[in-house]
């Protein structure tokens, strides 16, 4: 009967438009459909505040020069179903009315990744070889509020003997205390290949890449199995923008940038949550073949990525040394006082803004920024290279506070975990520079602590 009431309904109609001609109005327009997707605006650039007209507080001392809840594309809503018309006495047709459809707003564009609050608070110790010494600077850490420990997982430590020849023993000790007992975020650096990896850098101080990059992916899928959920995160190597660090070679970024992929992509095949960060690179201005600036390594490396770090790390990695000059001096006014604070713009603790820059240079604003290293010396030895930029432990105190306070106010969202140094290596001595750039002192049973300690304890966080 439907069928037939509606084959009459068209005859009338065709029969209506033949009368009425060329003259009839057109029909009207059909009412646009959603779009399945909306493009994305260009992602919002950087710019540091206060960037201009900075007047350095305090005095410097004189001498020579994660879970990612980025928000994602949200479909368009899918149409309620419409119900079938029931036949009325009448058997009027009735057409169903078409829902109206509110297209959500767009997702948030250019939006960071945040694998880590904006900051998160670190601090690196040396747990390795004396429990006893580990599980009381541990306490420290989580007294002061700080909720990352940075630790060495020396590859030759752990697998050193021979490839597959693990000894956990001391890696297990550091995880159980540090994670289990007293509830701290982890931070692996992993470098310090094995004689075997590599013999042609074999000596105590000695590291650099393996021959066979997939040795270290081995050995870096071995131990995120082994502590799946534990390690928050892992920092691949140790400053390669310096030969020293990079077998004595000069400073090779697409070399790296190889040994970071394999490293990622071991990491994440046995541990997906763990947040792999690239290494920290050292402010610095060269010169080749001794040292690479470490903008022009930054950009060498995203280069050899193809301008994209997506499969070779979540976080960027870098150093954040003061110097001389207080944190809130910005490397412009570093590169005109030259006789004041040294002779580069690398000479200041927001030269992570110069490295910013190159992340944005390249689109890559969604990835936020891990600062491994990052602190004033006291260093009171003239004959010492330095200290030239050496401050007081007062100032020390004052200006690490106000790093933790500049960065939360001016780079928020993409700043991430900012890690200090050090928590003392009980074996340093006054003989040792990083002796000089501590917060307590390397004293065990005693606990001896210098003003930074307290100034960070009591710092808001």
């Amino acid at each position: 009967m439907w069928h037939t009431l509606r084959m009459a309904l068209l005859v009338s109609v065709a029969l209506v438009l033949a009368a009425c001609g060329r003259s009839a109005a057109p029909p009207p327009p059909t009412t646009p459909t959603l779009s399945e997707a909306v493009a994305r605006a260009l992602k919002p650039t950087f710019t540091p505040a206060g960037a201009e007209g900075m007047t350095p507080v305090g005095a410097a001392a004189q001498g020579e020069s994660p879970a990612n809840d980025e928000p994602t594309e949200t479909a368009s809503p899918e149409r309620p179903p419409t119900s079938t018309p029931s036949p009325v006495a009448t058997e009027e047709v009735v057409e169903p009315v078409a829902p109206t459809v509110t297209p959500e707003p767009p997702p948030a564009t250019g939006a960071v990744k945040r694998f880590m609050a904006s900051p998160e608070y670190g601090m690196q110790a040396f747990l390795w070889w004396r429990p006893e010494v580990a599980d009381r600077d541990l306490q420290l850490i989580k007294e002061a509020g700080f909720q990352w420990v940075k630790q060495d997982f020396a590859w030759r430590e752990i697998e050193g003997a021979a490839k597959g020849a693990f000894d956990w023993s001391r890696a297990d000790t550091v995880v159980q205390l540090a994670y289990d007992k007293y509830g701290l975020k982890i931070l692996a650096r992993v470098d310090r290949q094995p004689a075997w990896a590599n013999p042609n850098c074999v000596g105590p101080g000695e590291m650099g890449p393996p021959l066979n990059f997939q040795d270290y992916a081995d050995f870096l899928r071995a131990l995120a199995s082994r502590y799946r959920g534990k390690i928050a995160a892992y920092a691949i190597w140790n400053e390669p923008n310096l030969a020293r660090e990079w077998c004595n070679q000069p400073p090779d970024p697409a070399e790296y940038v190889q040994l970071l992929k394999v490293a990622y992509g071991a990491i994440k095949s046995a541990d997906p949550n763990a947040i792999v960060i690239s290494a920290g690179l050292t402010p610095t201005g060269g010169p080749m073949p001794v040292a690479m600036n470490d903008v022009e390594y930054l950009d060498g490396m995203y280069r050899a990525m193809g301008g994209n770090s997506e499969g070779y790390f979540d976080v960027l990695g870098a150093h954040a040394p003061g110097y001389k000059a207080p944190p809130e001096v910005s490397p412009d006014e570093v590169e005109a006082n030259p006789d004041r604070y040294g002779r580069g713009r690398w000479f200041t603790f927001r030269r992570v803004e110069d490295l910013r820059e190159v992340m944005e240079r390249y689109g890559d604003t969604g990835r936020q920024v891990a600062i491994l290293e990052m602190g004033w010396t006291t260093d009171p030895r003239p004959d010492s290279p330095y200290y030239w930029h050496a401050v007081t432990e007062e100032q020390q105190a004052d200006y690490l506070v106000r790093a933790y306070r500049f960065a939360k106010q001016n780079w928020s969202p993409w700043i991430g975990l900012m890690s200090l140094i050090y928590i003392c290596n009980p074996d340093w001595t006054e003989n040792d520079e990083q002796y000089y750039w501590c917060i307590t002192y390397p004293v065990y049973p005693n606990t001896v602590v210098r003003p930074a300690y307290e100034a960070l304890k009591q710092m808001d966080k």
